[in-house]
């Protein structure tokens, strides 16, 4: 089956021009395209996609607060959503995986790695462009945040190495081969550690790990 993706884009051309190229991909199906966040989240509630691809800057709503209603804290089966812009800027980022995002990429990301994103999202993992990943971690690294939560119960030695590469935006499949494990052990620990931390998704194990220093 096809991954169905809902792309939210203010511009026509590059509304399209996602559409092309991501119909051209094996095993994913543009399902829908929205031209504000207000449209996208209406759009999200009547499809049913897997993934959305959600701009940051758009009339309306911004892709932030579509993302926040689609996916965020207080939503009982959030949509994996894949954030994509122009600005490479840190606000935008750290926003963006508040509001449950899945992914950040910027534009001219590429297809192989636009690709990539869409089906890590579908998959459960979390993929966030390399070159933001850095910025991401300068950021954690000099600002001043409440003292993050303890987990319910230690965090056992192989959690603690599974949760570096998590955090470094890792695919299952990677960590899988980093620590010589197979992919359904990593999904094991995985589930594990959002349990202990009390979190929702393996973004939110991420910046757990970053605000705890461990990255």
């Amino acid at each position: 089956m096809s991954i169905r993706v809902l792309i939210a884009d203010d511009q026509p051309i590059v509304r399209t021009g996602l559409t092309m190229l991501l119909d051209a991909q094996p095993g994913i199906e543009v399902v829908g395209a929205a031209a504000d966040g207000r449209e996208a989240v209406r759009l999200a509630l009547q499809l049913r996609p897997d993934v959305g691809l959600f701009d940051v800057r758009m009339p309306l709503m911004d892709g932030i607060e579509a993302t926040r209603r689609l996916a965020g804290p207080d939503v009982t089966d959030p949509l994996p959503i894949v954030v994509i812009t122009t600005f490479d800027l840190d606000e935008y980022v750290h926003g963006a995986l508040k509001a449950g995002a899945r992914g950040f990429l910027l534009k001219d990301a590429g297809p192989a790695l636009l690709t990539q994103a869409i089906h890590a999202a579908a998959d459960g993992d979390a993929l966030i462009a390399p070159s933001v990943t850095v910025r991401l971690l300068e950021v954690f690294a000099h600002a001043k945040t409440p003292r993050p939560r303890q987990p319910i119960e230690p965090l056992t030695a192989r959690e603690e190495e599974v949760l570096v590469p998590v955090a470094r935006g890792r695919t299952n499949n990677e960590i899988a081969g980093e620590l010589y494990i197979t992919p359904s052990t990593v999904k094991a620990h995985l589930a594990s550690l959002m349990r202990k931390l009390g979190a929702r998704n393996r973004v939110e194990v991420a910046m757990w790990a970053h605000e705890t220093g461990r990255v």
